[in-house]
């Protein structure tokens, strides 16, 4: 037996000093996040081991029905199918598309912890709520769904991020007025991703910007430019270029069902503001009978879209359109009633009836049995079956389901699969911090939520979960802010005689930062 007291083994202690050495190796600034990102990055391949290939929903094999029998739509987001063809084609099936969103989800986490520090955020304190965003079932879950909502969400954090970056370096007293280049080239990543990932996503790069814009002066010009350009980007690429390389547009039903649904909810609470000539024409494109029944549930557009047959309702659009705006005129309470129902999910904090369609639509791996009704032609397909569940563990696959099962409790769904709440913790978090700073500039945190929480609220078909995971994302991180709550953050600038000749007693940079508490 070994002696408490004899010396240590040879090999443990030069592959220890080994480590060392190699740590030492690794510059200061990117130990917090290349420590958070593994950290992060370990949860991440536990979820994506129990649940592999990745969540599966009917949006999920609509993605792969168009990249595979060549329907490309630009009703979802090209970019994403466009990734997904490439890991369908070049692996046969959808794990390699997951584990590359695990990965940039966990490089975005490290890097938002490492733009905290710049607010006076320590590592102790953002580590953990990155962490919890890996570990907790709704978001690490999140991560391996196969939907153009995880790339959304990593850009949006990640423009969060950048915008935590460029506001700590003003808070620092280190704002020159320029963005440098890393800074630059990920907010340009950001945008593009934010209004490619999702069609009606762009806005929310608008006002991001916009809050930049306020916040940091002398840059205005650079970032008016970058927003300006991204924008422009996405619009030309959805309006010109898809339809000019043969992808085809969605159906003009698809494009205004929230006017069809509104039309529903309307037509069912006050059927009397319709004339005869108006339920006619409602008549010609559904059984009225089916308008009354879609309109019960405000909640959500899909009810009517399904009543709908594109074939004949496309061409009834227009008319349905400018019915839309004339019961907007006669009875704007009745649409704004609809609308208000319909973003629920942006807003509510607790789920709205269970009976109504109010519950949020969280469950990512169900695949409704109408898929196959409406698309026959994959049921012979090779990729319907990869897209089974195929957990590399059995374990981890029961316990995987147990914990995302389990988080399904009715009376924790407010917390874990509702964005609303994450907002507005969000909005009392960067309040609270940037009266403690006395600095205005701070209120930038809250750009990229409250874009998605207005787009959201304004058009959205459904109360889905994953419409609102990025705020639950920058609202755990957030909660970083409020050990940083309890003391100031102010720059250290040394006197002028010792900006020349710094010394060992004296601060050598006006990078320095203290803490007063």
């Amino acid at each position: 037996m070994s002696d408490a007291s004899s010396p240590p083994r040879p090999h443990s202690s030069a592959a220890a000093v080994k480590a060392q050495d190699l740590w030492s190796r690794v510059p200061a600034a990117l130990r917090l996040p290349l420590v958070v990102s593994l950290s992060c990055q370990v949860c991440y391949l536990l979820w994506w081991a129990a649940f592999y290939p990745g969540l599966i929903d009917y949006d999920a094999l609509a993605y792969t029905w168009q990249v595979t029998t060549d329907h490309w739509i630009s009703n979802h987001s090209v970019l994403y199918n466009s990734l997904l063809w490439l890991s369908l084609n070049a692996t046969g099936g959808f794990a390699a598309l997951t584990l590359l969103q695990t990965i940039a989800m966990s490089a975005v986490l490290g890097y938002t912890c490492a733009s905290l520090r710049t607010l006076g955020v320590r590592g102790r304190w953002s580590a953990p709520a990155a962490v919890a965003c890996a570990a907790a079932p709704p978001l690490g879950v999140f991560t391996v769904y196969v939907g153009k909502d995880v790339p959304f969400t990593v850009c949006a954090v990640l423009a969060f991020a950048v915008t935590v970056r460029l506001v700590g370096r003003r808070l620092q007293g280190n704002w020159n007025g320029r963005l440098r280049r890393s800074e630059l080239l990920l907010l340009c990543v950001a945008f593009l991703g934010i209004g490619l990932f999702r069609n009606n996503g762009f806005p929310v790069a608008v006002i991001a910007a916009l809050a930049l814009l306020l916040a940091l002066p002398g840059a205005r010009r650079v970032i008016a430019a970058l927003v300006t350009v991204t924008t422009t980007v996405t619009l030309t690429l959805m309006f010109v270029v898809y339809a000019a390389v043969g992808i085809e547009k969605p159906p003009k039903t698809l494009v205004y069902n929230l006017h069809y649904a509104d039309l529903a909810v309307t037509y069912a609470q006050a059927p009397g503001l319709f004339t005869r000539a108006d339920r006619r024409l409602m008549a010609r494109a559904a059984p009225l009978s089916d308008w009354r029944t879609a309109g019960a549930s405000c909640f959500a557009s899909d009810p009517m879209y399904q009543k709908l047959n594109t074939h004949v309702s496309d061409p009834l659009t227009e008319p349905v359109v400018q019915l839309w705006w004339r019961t907007l005129r006669k009875a704007p309470q009745q649409v704004m009633a609809a609308r208000i129902c319909r973003g629920h999910i942006a807003w509510a904090v607790f789920p709205g009836p269970k009976d109504q369609g109010g519950r949020t639509y969280n469950s990512l791996n169900k695949v409704p049995p109408t898929f196959l009704k409406w698309h026959p032609d994959m049921k012979s397909s090779p990729y319907l079956r990869a897209a089974r569940p195929q957990p590399l563990s059995k374990t981890l696959g029961h316990v995987g389901n147990f914990a995302y099962e389990a988080a399904h409790v009715p009376q924790l769904e407010w917390l874990l699969w509702r964005g609303a709440i994450w907002c507005y913790a969000t909005y009392v978090l960067v309040t609270r911090f940037a009266r403690s700073r006395g600095c205005r500039p701070l209120f930038a945190l809250a750009g990229v939520t409250f874009g998605i929480q207005l787009t959201v609220f304004v058009a959205t078909p459904s109360p889905c979960f994953r419409y609102m995971a990025a705020p639950m994302f920058i609202g755990v991180l957030c909660l970083s802010l409020i050990p940083a709550l309890r003391g100031a953050v102010r720059p250290v600038v040394p006197p002028p005689a010792s900006r020349a000749t710094p010394s060992a007693s004296s601060p050598a940079s006006p990078k320095d930062v203290e803490y007063v508490p």
